[in-house]
């Protein structure tokens, strides 16, 4: 098992059980307890989870989003499958806003390439574009970042998605279902969304499989909102089909 496997498996084995010792992860992850104890105070220091006595426990909460760091290392190669489908679906010279999250950010390290113009609305998105060849135009939205996460959110955010008018919106999501729509944990994370999806003609969704029927607490929009759906091919068959009879584009990679 790799570190980066290690560390995933460990950080969501605390967060599913509440609080694991020490020698039950040594047991779960096939590592010493020495190797343990290193990935625990690597993983606190990420704020996945807090270090106690003989062990750690979960800050996550059920029902809460998982810390950023913790998701990126979730499903890293259908999230870079997923991102280059959504970069071939978008053509040189549109107009593009990006959402927040960790298969938007690798989106972006590919539009960064690209001759588009581009509106991150995460500051670790800007920051991967701000580094390309000169090609992409970039264009930095207002707001204020949330904790942990460099989601821009607020008023500058919502009032800088109202000026522009987009060619294709790239949204991820918490939670997508064809009953349930598009969901998210952050109440101005949903609002931002919103304003994205107003601003835009058309919306291409990108989302690993693990979204697919599942259902956080804020509500952005119907599935009828989107045009398109990239997700991964370990995607549930009953989920595929039923957003895809709504209307929606399906391109599992």
């Amino acid at each position: 098992m790799s570190n980066a496997d290690r560390l995933r498996q460990t950080g969501e084995a605390v967060r599913a059980a509440g609080s694991l010792t020490v020698a039950e992860l040594a047991a779960l992850t096939g590592a010493s307890e020495m190797t343990v104890r290193r990935d625990l105070d690597a993983l606190a220091a990420q704020g996945v989870l807090e270090r106690v006595r003989g062990g750690a426990r979960s800050l996550v909460l059920r029902g809460e989003e998982p810390p950023f760091a913790l998701r990126a290392q979730d499903g890293a190669e259908a999230k870079r499958r997923v991102a280059a489908a959504v970069v071939e679906l978008i053509g040189d010279g549109e107009t593009v806003v990006l959402d927040s999250g960790t298969t938007c950010l690798e989106v972006a390290r590919l539009l960064r390439s690209r001759r588009v113009t581009v509106m991150p609305l995460s500051l670790q998105a800007v920051a991967v574009l701000a580094e390309g060849a000169g090609q992409t135009a970039l264009l930095v939205p207002g707001g204020r970042p949330r904790p942990g996460e460099g989601a821009l959110t607020g008023p500058l955010t919502l009032s800088s998605l109202a000026a522009v008018r987009f060619d294709t919106a790239v949204i991820g999501c918490c939670g997508l279902d064809a009953a349930q729509g598009l969901t998210a944990y952050d109440l101005d994370d949903a609002a931002v969304k919103q304003a994205a999806l107003r601003s835009s003609r058309r919306v291409l969704a990108a989302t690993d499989s693990a979204k697919l029927t599942h259902t956080a607490h804020a509500f952005v929009a119907p599935v009828t909102a989107l045009h398109t759906l990239v997700t991964d091919r370990s995607a549930p068959r009953e989920a595929i089909d039923a957003i895809g009879a709504a209307g929606v584009t399906v391109r599992t990679v």
